[in-house]
């Protein structure tokens, strides 16, 4: 019976698993996003949320539980400094999952592993640019004026 078993082994033993894991983990921190599997990339998802979480408070005590998950003081040093100040209000959910489809080789489901908080696409708090809309004709710039002229006449008529 497998009671209690959660993750995904990903059909490695236990040092390669870890060291992968670390090693995805550390250049999604560096690059903010990667391109992998979708059952690697929820595994990572898992592996770097807690370490995320850990990184808002900047203790010598979460930096040192820090690398001995991440084994890289680069990426341990990007997490303290960049990745912690933009992700401090958020509760949660710092990565985002993207399906990409099959890879060409071996039919593999593909997914985008990235930061939430550093896509320029999806972030809600820029304000958008209000569109100008310019007349392609030549002719008049004002074509609402004679139609709301004609509903003001029809109206005084009845």
């Amino acid at each position: 019976m497998r009671h209690g078993k959660k993750f995904n082994h990903l059909g490695r033993k236990t040092a390669h698993r870890k060291a992968m894991l670390a090693n995805m983990a550390c250049s999604l921190i560096e690059h903010k996003r990667i391109n992998t599997t979708v059952a690697k990339a929820k595994a990572v998802k898992q592996f770097v949320e807690p370490l995320i979480t850990k990184s808002k408070e900047d203790t010598t005590h979460n930096r040192r539980l820090v690398f001995s998950k991440l084994r890289s003081k680069e990426a341990v040093t990007e997490l303290f400094r960049e990745v912690s100040s933009k992700v401090a209000d958020r509760p949660g959910g710092y990565t985002r999952i993207i399906k990409l489809g099959n890879r060409l080789g071996d039919n593999a489901d593909m997914a985008m592993i990235e930061l939430v908080d550093f896509n320029e696409i999806y972030s809600p708090n820029e304000t958008k640019k209000k569109s100008t809309r310019r007349s392609r004709r030549g002719g008049k710039s004002n074509t609402t004026a004679p139609v709301e002229a004609a509903t003001e006449t029809n109206n005084e008529e009845e």
